[in-house]
């Protein structure tokens, strides 16, 4: 096992575009940490320059003890786990496993100890004489984990590896995923476009956006304490609420705009240099609360039942909300609804600058 260190990488391609702007950040020895973005936004070049796919036009990048800048990847002592499985596919699943160890000239006894313990492991005992054309997507993919587990590298790399399966084979291989980290306490960088995937895998998370890092930090850190617009619309399903206007006084502190005067209470710190300036206030699903009257009204438009609980997207005055609420009794599309809010649940951010005010 080994931590992965990149201090100020970047990587610029010949045409000039900057697909990274300087990434800094460490997964230790033993986590699991997942980068997270939109596409286009860096991570899985990131990911790539990690694994010496791609070499970094300047910094530094650390695999243990080594910088690694300028080793081939052969020699990092890394596995990676494509999107899109990169099965031989005239070869049985044994074959496929035990393939990178008949590549390095690995005895041929453990070879098949290797196998078989991840073939175990993995639940690909009774699969192992099928060619892959025979196996499901989650099996296939299955096959692509135990082929890198069998090398037992220092560094497990996954680029997207859910992808391809439907949403509950996705649900199933992301649990297998968590379960096998825990088992074999291996580092491991996991790269995904998916919010849900990242907040459910990952011990921390690193999320992108236009090839700059905005936020490293746990899972309910960032989900509780987002450092900008970006990562406050990006964590989240749905997504957070954003309501903009100018910060007034009147009694307490209101939030004046859009048709609105939004009570903020008067009891948060840190809004007073921001006094007639723009500002948006961001609201989770969950924090709006329809009730028999409330300092925000909004016109119904769409529910969406999704079982033991409803989505409704609301219009306040233009602007869109979705309240999270329990599925009994819900109202009718068309209807006005007042909704109740928590101050404290509140978020602040700098109109101009996104930034969190804390």
């Amino acid at each position: 096992m080994a931590a992965v260190r990149l201090d100020n990488v970047r990587k610029v391609f010949g045409d000039g575009h900057v697909a990274v702007h300087g990434a800094t950040f460490t997964a230790g020895d033993g986590e699991l940490l997942v980068l997270v973005g939109p596409s286009g936004c860096g991570k899985s070049t990131t990911l790539r320059m990690i694994a010496g796919l791609e070499t970094p036009t300047s910094g530094t990048l650390s695999i243990g003890e080594r910088i690694v800048n300028d080793i081939a990847p052969a020699a990092r002592d890394i596995a990676m786990v494509f999107q899109n499985y990169a099965l031989y596919p005239h070869m049985t699943v044994a074959e496929n496993l035990a393939f990178g160890l008949k590549l390095r000239g690995e005895a041929r006894d453990t070879i098949a100890q290797r196998v078989r313990d991840a073939a175990d492991m993995l639940g690909l005992g009774d699969m192992l004489r099928r060619l892959p054309r025979a196996l499901s997507g989650g099996q296939r993919q299955r096959v692509a984990l135990g082929r890198a587990l069998v090398r037992q590298p220092q560094v497990f790399l996954l680029d997207e590896p859910l992808s391809n399966l439907d949403a509950k084979l996705r649900l199933s291989t992301r649990v297998e995923i968590a379960r096998l980290h825990r088992r074999l306490g291996t580092t491991m960088i996991y790269v995904t476009h998916d919010q849900v995937e990242a907040m459910t895998l990952g011990q921390r998370i690193v999320v992108f956006d236009q090839g700059r890092v905005q936020q490293i930090d746990t899972p309910m850190n960032l989900y509780t304490k987002p450092r900008n617009l970006f990562v406050a619309g990006f964590l989240g399903s749905p997504a957070m609420n954003f309501l903009r206007g100018t910060l007034r006084r009147d009694g307490g502190w209101v939030l004046d705009g859009a048709g609105l005067k939004l009570p903020l209470g008067d009891g948060i710190a840190g809004l007073g240099s921001h006094e007639n300036k723009q500002l948006v206030v961001g609201m989770r699903p969950e924090d709006l609360k329809p009730a028999a009257s409330g300092a925000l009204q909004a016109r119904l438009e769409v529910v969406e039942p999704i079982g033991n609980e409803a989505f409704l997207n609301l219009d306040c005055h233009g602007t869109p909300l979705v309240a999270r609420v329990p599925a009994a009794m819900l109202p009718k599309p068309g209807s006005i609804m007042h909704l109740q809010y928590a101050p404290a649940a509140l978020h602040f951010f700098d109109a101009s600058s996104g930034e969190r005010i804390a």
